[in-house]
């Protein structure tokens, strides 16, 4: 069950988009506590297949098990059995499936030896953690009432969640990933799935820290407007 928290207008207009799906699912009893832990087991295929090199089908799971992030705040809301553990839960096993489909692209790039793509994938993992710890920790200390953090930055999870299945799909169209080295001499040329997918992975990690920065910023700005 979802707590519910500030929506930004373009969050909002989501909401009411998908309400009536999300009555069908309550209706089909679904609880908002079962559809996080079913998106989380779709992510944890969508792991899976990129830990394979099914690249393509990373994707698209992939990106099916973040959308159920907003089917368990959309069924807690029509249901009206938001509380403050399913918001917990909701972000716990948001961090968790996130981490574990860069883990499985980790291990994809391992097993095609692309050590360009393991080195992405975890700059990433790791600037995409520190989005979600400043909003949280912002949020314990009192700040970022109002507005919410939510809506500060670049590289919130939904972007992030777009731009890396569209980098997964990418590469299972286009020649998938290979052991391309660009600091090497000579070797493997590079496919365009193998450069989609660097680029994916590489975009995240530097929205994602700028978002940090601007989270941190945010947070600066209400510390110093509350001083006496």
């Amino acid at each position: 069950m979802a707590a519910p928290s500030s929506p930004t207008p373009r969050r909002d207009a989501a909401r009411k988009a998908i309400e009536p799906l999300a009555r069908g699912m309550a209706r089909a009893g679904l609880t908002a506590n079962k559809l996080t832990l079913i998106g989380f087991g779709i992510s944890g295929v969508g792991a899976l297949m990129a830990g394979v090199e099914w690249w393509l089908l990373a994707g698209i799971v992939g990106s099916f098990g973040a959308a159920f992030d907003m089917f368990d705040g959309a069924v807690a809301r029509v249901t009206g059995t938001a509380g403050p553990f399913g918001g917990f839960m909701d972000a716990a096993f948001d961090r968790w499936g996130e981490a574990v489909l860069y883990l499985g692209i980790v291990i994809g790039c391992t097993r095609a030896g692309f050590d360009l793509g393991i080195w992405l994938a975890t700059a990433a993992m790791g600037s995409a953690f520190m989005v979600s710890y400043t909003r949280a920790r912002s949020e314990s200390f009192g700040f970022s009432s109002g507005r919410g953090m939510a809506a500060v930055g670049f590289a919130p999870r939904e972007v992030r969640t777009v731009i890396l299945g569209l980098g997964l799909i990418g590469a299972g169209l286009f020649g998938g990933v290979v052991a391309w080295d660009p600091f090497g001499s000579g070797g493997v040329a590079a496919t365009t799935g193998t450069l989609l997918l660097a680029l994916s992975l590489a975009l995240i990690g530097v929205l994602a820290t700028i978002t940090t920065i601007q989270r941190i910023l945010f947070t600066y700005r209400q510390a110093t407007s509350q001083r006496p």
